[in-house]
């Protein structure tokens, strides 16, 4: 028997890799994915979604290019894995994305490749968009030209490819690089960790999703959790699959406080609040259903 079968669960309700089946929807991340899905859909060329180490970035990358319609978008995901990266590199592994098959060697004659794959993709009536994780990789000034130099390729009013950086805060510094790259971001976004109430509904939307009848954290586990993850939804998996599994070993039906203040504390985290003291709660809030429609309008009201 595992924890899964001792609190019936159908799978792991706290892995760490993305999974859409598990997604949780708080309302910023509504309200990024509408903005984001926006400068896209205008072709507004450079959109940046900015969030600390564990915030969710990849999990909403990957959120948006599986709702981008295969029918509207040539979209794809290009994961930076290091900083040593050359402009070469980048610009075949974007070739190479955008479906050029045998990406040339020779730099004049790769960008005439991708200008003609971007132009079929225009003709076809669709967007090219390519989504950039892990961006604050991107860290020399060779990069971010590229980058400018492809934002350059379009035809009389429109542009003929659009990039969407998810990364650290660093991104910012690594986009000052190139000032008028920088001045080419049309959207900014920012996640920010999670409320109490929203780490709460976080954990329930999880379980319920994995198959569980009920919720096994006491509403005191519940706190604990955020107490120690400070709402960072990479903290609150680790922090909440160890804590189920030690509720298991111990034959525990309920994961109460001590046993995630234990846990906690065999994982090294720090409690973001001394205990008793009040707990300020973020605006980010569950949402049982997102409407996109009046997100949309509110945020016409800030453009105006």
């Amino acid at each position: 028997m595992s924890y899964l079968d001792f609190y019936q669960l159908a799978q792991e309700p706290f892995s760490n890799a993305p999974v859409s089946g598990l997604y949780y929807e708080a309302r910023q991340q509504a309200q990024a994915l509408v903005r984001l899905t926006r400068a896209v859909s205008g072709m507004k060329g450079l959109a940046l979604l900015v969030g600390d180490i564990g915030a969710g970035k990849t999990t909403l990358a990957r959120r948006m290019l599986d709702q981008l319609p295969e029918a509207e978008y040539e979209a794809a995901l290009l994961v930076i894995v290091h900083a040593g990266i050359t402009a070469n590199w980048l610009l075949r592994r974007i070739a190479l994305q955008l479906g050029i098959d045998a990406p040339a060697d020779e730099k004049l004659a790769l960008l005439s490749q991708l200008y003609q794959r971007l132009l079929r993709i225009h003709d076809e009536g669709r967007k090219a968009v390519v989504l950039i994780d892990e961006a604050q990789m991107l860290a020399t000034r060779e990069l971010m030209e590229e980058f400018r130099g492809l934002l350059n390729l379009e035809v009389p009013g429109k542009k003929l490819v659009s990039f969407v950086f998810f990364g650290l805060p660093e991104i910012e510094e690594n986009l000052k690089l190139d000032p008028p790259l920088a001045q080419r971001v049309a959207v900014r976004c920012r996640l920010e960790a999670l409320g109490e109430e929203a780490t709460a509904a976080y954990v329930r939307h999880r379980l319920e999703l994995a198959g569980a009848s009920r919720v096994p954290f006491t509403p005191e586990a519940l706190h604990e959790v955020f107490r120690y993850s400070r709402g960072t939804p990479r903290l609150i998996n680790t922090l909440c699959d160890n804590a189920l599994f030690e509720g298991y070993v111990a034959g525990a039906s309920d994961v109460d406080a001590p046993l995630v203040e234990r846990v906690a504390r065999e994982l090294a985290l720090e409690s973001a609040v001394p205990v008793g003291e009040p707990v300020t709660v973020s605006s980010g809030g569950p949402r049982s259903r997102i409407d996109l429609e009046e997100i949309d309008r509110y945020l016409d009201s800030l453009l105006e």
